[in-house]
């Protein structure tokens, strides 16, 4: 039975009433106790109680949104990987929506359900909307079928929609629903955050509004309510405690070791990461110190945060930076990371997730090593993994590589099928997971005094580490204690971790097009089957360049089709982008200006 605890949060049913949702798993619905302008207490005890009342609350539902968050265009949006995301305005009808379907969600799998309103990097104006399933991993994806077909029924055929989904997954109204919700910073959060919350009650659901958090937290607190609290407490305190107290243990009381500093300069993105790293400062006390940039004065992700620094292969603004100072970027909602410096020329040195995962994967295999442990570790990327990288995990690791599609939902389950799975795609976002198995074989072999003191050693520290990562999901915070983890127990600067290998030069460029899914692929996304034509055309622009890669794949949030290129010089990379980027505009119906030769 899961118990809630009304210390930390605040529990809403109906419109604005405050409740204690203990029962929540009970055989019997909780008595909720409601407050509404527009449907009454004693309607709302009543649906559960034939089809015609289960109508009548369904008919409420619709009559509340289409008079307070209407459809207004016909415009079609679409749950992709990173849920619904597109400007704040075109969002309200589609977070009321989303409120009633995290509702029906939870109630299907008499869990607690989350609901993330963020656009995470993109521009402040966009915003968005994800769910979170269960074990914090992303929404199923026939689910995310069933989100697209709700969010784009006309007004009045909401309720029709509605009961449709309840009869086709065998949802009854009245069955216990719990949903959680977090929101970035952005100004239009709040408002978009309480149209879910309207549409989360109109269907008997129970809401924790946690306020601003970031996207990871969330996950957290989502899989630590519905494992009983087993993965830990489902709040900040809770989140901050754990990684904190792993963290400090796992430092001792040198803080600094060989070329290893424990400063560390942070660009915040102006974002939800700066906010909540200055409260973990708190918790961490002085083994580290951060000093933050981009904290919150200015526009979100405007010049700096993880993306730009990784599209631009550029510092931040507003952010000072001296010749090897190791530095990492936060995007908006804090769940991707990088790290960069400047080289001993002055040259800008980009540390990405390729960079992050075969330091944490060259780690975690000398632990498993060290311990005596019998555990497989799988490294999981993308096409856009650097391939100096994919040949020094192979090579030099012997660590097994899984390519997959770009999205988290196909990274998170490819690495489940390791004992231990490390996962980051190239812009940052990442983490490890840990199957039960491999958890409990590592807190065996340090609890088990018969084995030799530095096999003992060694399993500890790999147990405290797995406390350090949020497994739930790519977490920008628990991801740089992690990686600061690793430097100071090799000794390394930033230096000395970006000499293990040499990235190949490479190029990310964006073109608009009428439609993204004229773009079709294959192969993890490294073959584009459609439109024809257009990958014989990517082959042979690629064989002019040595060591040349390049593939497209369409955005899944906006109409632009994404390219990549890498090559043996950067001047390369960037011309081989360029054409390729061309052919996607002459072949894959282009607007807007034509393409130009990156600078």
């Amino acid at each position: 039975m899961l118990i809630f605890s009304s210390s930390s949060f605040s529990y809403l049913c109906g419109k604005r009433a405050i409740i204690l949702c203990s029962r929540f798993r009970s055989p019997s619905p909780p008595s909720l106790v409601l407050h509404s302008h527009n449907i009454s207490l004693s309607r709302i005890n009543r649906a559960v109680n034939s089809g015609a009342e289960m109508a009548d609350l369904l008919n409420t539902s619709q009559q509340l949104g289409t008079e307070k968050y209407p459809r207004k265009s016909e415009k079609w949006i679409q749950y992709g990987t990173a849920g619904f995301r597109t400007k704040a305005e075109e969002l309200t009808h589609v977070l009321y929506r989303m409120g009633i379907l995290a509702a029906f969600r939870s109630m299907q799998k008499n869990a607690i359900i989350g609901v993330m309103i963020t656009a995470s990097h993109n521009d402040e104006p966009d915003n968005g909307v994800k769910l979170v399933d269960p074990h914090g991993e992303m929404l199923e994806a026939s689910w995310e079928v069933i989100a697209t077909k709700l969010a784009n029924a006309k007004n009045e055929d909401l309720e029709s929609t509605m009961s449709q989904i309840l009869e086709e997954n065998g949802i009854t109204i009245g069955t216990n629903a719990m949903v959680y919700v977090g929101r970035d910073t952005r100004p239009s959060s709040p408002f978009l955050a309480q149209a879910a919350i309207d549409g989360i009650k109109s269907v008997q659901g129970c809401v924790t509004d946690f306020g601003v958090v970031s996207t990871p937290q969330l996950h957290f607190f989502v899989t630590c309510q519905n494992t009983n609290k087993a993965y830990g407490e489902p709040n900040e305190e809770g989140y901050f405690s754990k990684i904190s107290s792993a963290f400090k243990a796992l430092r001792g009381s040198n803080y600094d070791n060989g070329s290893y500093q424990h400063s560390l300069s942070l660009d915040g993105a102006n974002g939800v990461g700066a906010l909540k790293m200055k409260a973990f400062q708190e918790y961490l006390g002085n083994c580290i110190e951060v000093t933050i940039y981009n904290s919150g004065d200015g526009k979100l992700n405007y010049q700096c945060g993880a993306d730009h620094v990784k599209v631009l292969q550029k510092p931040p603004q507003n952010m000072p930076l001296e010749v090897g100072t190791r530095a990492a970027s936060l995007d908006g909602d804090a769940d991707r990371l990088v790290y960069f410096y400047l080289d001993t020329q002055g040259n800008f040195k980009l540390l990405d997730g390729d960079k992050i995962a075969t330091l944490v994967a060259g780690y975690i295999k000398k632990l498993i090593k060290e311990s005596g442990v019998n555990l497989n570790v799988g490294l999981v990327q993308t096409a856009y993994a650097n391939g100096s990288s994919t040949e020094y995990i192979n090579n030099t690791l012997g660590v097994e590589v899984a390519c997959v599609p770009t999205g988290v939902k196909y990274l998170h389950h490819r690495a489940l099928e390791f004992d231990v799975g490390v996962y980051f795609e190239a812009n940052g976002h990442g983490t490890v997971v840990f199957s039960s198995a491999a958890m409990e074989t590592i807190k065996n072999a340090a609890a088990d005094e018969s084995l030799p003191a530095e096999r003992i050693a060694a399993a500890k520290q790999l147990f405290l580490l797995m406390d350090v990562i949020n497994q739930t999901v790519g977490d920008a915070i628990s991801d740089l204690l992690l990686v600061e983890t690793v430097l100071h127990a090799f000794g390394w600067g930033v230096a000395e971790w970006d000499a293990a290998y040499t990235d190949l030069p490479n190029r990310q460029m964006k073109v608009s097009v009428a439609d993204r899914n004229v773009i079709q692929t294959a192969d993890a996304e490294r073959r584009c089957t459609d439109p024809p034509g257009l990958q014989s055309e990517i082959d042979s622009i690629v064989a002019k360049f040595n060591k040349g890669r390049s593939f497209v794949r369409p955005s899944g949030t906006e109409d632009v089709v994404r390219v990549y290129a890498e090559a043996d010089s950067q001047a390369n990379a960037d011309k081989l982008a360029h054409e390729v980027a061309l052919k996607v505009y002459e072949l894959a119906n282009g607007v807007g200006n034509v393409p130009s030769l990156p600078k």
